[in-house]
This record gives C-alpha cells, structure tokens and sequence, in this order.
C-alpha cells in the first residue's frame, strides 16, 4: 500500500490526501461508486429504485440473525441473509402476485422492524446505529480487497449478462422468445446488487445506500441517448460525485456518504436541466 499512497501524494497535492485514512478513502470511493453506478442503470431499467432500499434495511436483520444463531462475522450474516432475502422478493416479484413497488415496501418495512426488534433488545441498538449512516473514513486495506474483487466479478458478469439483463428489462416476452432465462437472469441481477449492497452498507449506510445507487443511474439517463451511454454517464457520475464529496467532506467537516449523496444529487438536477434544453 505504501507505493499507491507515494501515488496518490504525487498526483494529489492536497492536504486532505496527508492521511492515510483518507486516501483508503478515496481508493475505497474510486472502486464502490462504480459498482453502484453501473448496477444502478438495470434497476432503474427494471424499474426497482426501491429494491436497494430493502436491502439495505435486511442487513440489520441479517445482523441481527446472525447474532441469534451465533455467526461472529456480521459480514457474512449480511451477505447470507442479504441474499436470500433478494432471491425472496425477485421470486415473488415474477409470480405476479402484486405490483413491485408493493412487494418492495413490504419485504422494506418487514427487514427494518424485524432487525429492530432483534438487535433493540436490552438495549444494545447503539452498538449498531452507525450502520445507518456508514463511515468510509474507516475503510481498512482488507476492505479495499474485497471491493477490488467485487468490482471485478461484477464487471466480468456484467460483460456476460448485459445483452440478456438490457432485453429482460426493455421486453421480457420478446426475451424468452429468443430463447432467454429471464427469471433465472433477474434472480441473478439482483443476487449481485444484494452483495453489492451488504458489502458498502457499513461505509454507506442504510439510509444512503439507495440514493447512491439510483441518483447517478437516473442522472446518466437523462444525458445518455443508447444503453452503453447510460452505464458509461451512470459509472463517470457516481466516480464524479463519490470524489468531490469525499473531498468536499473533509474541508466542511460534514458526513463524507451525505455529502456524496448530495453531490449526485445537485448531478441529477443538471441532469434534468440539460434534458430539457434538448427538448
């Protein structure tokens, strides 16, 4: 790590990158918000803003299970959990049982109140109120690794499922029609934004993990004008904004993921503005 930090300080002359909390930081932001970025353009295809949000809300149930069964890696009982849990409403969600919104707002509400009601008893909630919030600044080098991979497996199925996941959002009959899994393609999308989610939840935070996720999404398909140029303005924003708010952060003294998030959020306003001067 000491040759990337020599890097970053060669490339970066700002007193913000002296620290090396802050340049984990920064290599943290330069590989999740991507991720997000271009997992985000499929769900806002497929119309599931809110499906992060649920997620997002399982992982205190997850930890919370985790703690009932006796796991000791809150990670990992994230992740299982977090899983099952998107596997759960992808399935019920094709069933046509109820719209997605409702199914969403069910699978939401229920994952918060059951995470609460585990993880509130005898008062021990504190101990994890900051995954509400998140802190990047306490991204450790193993962190760094375990997003590097992330990042890489989610662009090497991204490569493979693109053409299937772009035809099952914009017509899923014509998809099976050419002979595509659309069921076993939309469990597999959303098994990917479940592990995406559980691995930023502790630097994002469940309460911000799902403007990330959208806000660059919405603002790239404003701008763009074909499928690839969504995920290229989708990917280019969320690296944008993850950089200027990280760095912005730090000389405001605010919350690095809030100051992120509004810096994606002032993206997609300009978004709008520029979409409508080409109307």
């Amino acid at each position: 790590m000491e040759g990337i930090y020599g890097i970053m300080e060669a490339i970066l002359p700002l007193d913000a990158f002296r620290f090396d909390f802050m340049k984990n930081a920064l290599l943290a932001v330069i590989l999740l918000t991507p991720l997000l970025g271009l997992l985000g353009t499929m769900a806002v295809n497929h119309q599931m803003a809110f499906f992060s949000d649920a997620l997002g809300h399982s992982a205190l149930t997850g930890i919370g299970l985790g703690i009932v069964l006796g796991l000791r890696n809150d990670l990992a009982a994230m992740l299982i959990f977090g899983v099952i849990w998107a596997i759960l409403i992808c399935l019920i969600k094709q069933s046509g049982s109820a719209s997605t919104d409702t199914i969403i707002s069910v699978f939401s509400s229920t994952s918060v109140a059951a995470g609460l009601l585990i993880l509130a008893r005898g008062g021990q909630f504190a101990k994890y109120s900051a995954l509400l919030i998140g802190d990047i600044l306490a991204v450790t080098p193993q962190d760094l690794l375990y997003l590097l991979l992330a990042l890489a497996g989610t662009v090497i199925l991204w490569t493979v499922l693109y053409n299937a996941l772009l035809m099952t959002s914009v017509d899923p009959m014509l998809a099976r029609s050419r002979g595509i899994r659309t069921r076993l393609i939309e469990c597999g999308f959303v098994v990917l934004v479940a592990v995406a989610v559980m691995l930023s939840i502790r630097w994002v935070g469940v309460m911000l993990i799902n403007a990330l996720l959208i806000l660059p999404a919405a603002a790239g398909r404003n701008l763009a004008r074909t499928s690839r140029q969504h995920a290229a303005w989708s990917v280019g924003t969320a690296l944008l904004c993850g950089i200027v708010g990280l760095t912005a952060s730090y000389y405001l003294d605010t919350s690095a993921g809030a100051t992120i998030v509004i810096a994606a959020a002032v993206c997609y306003a300009v978004s709008l503005a520029v979409r409508g001067i080409r109307k």
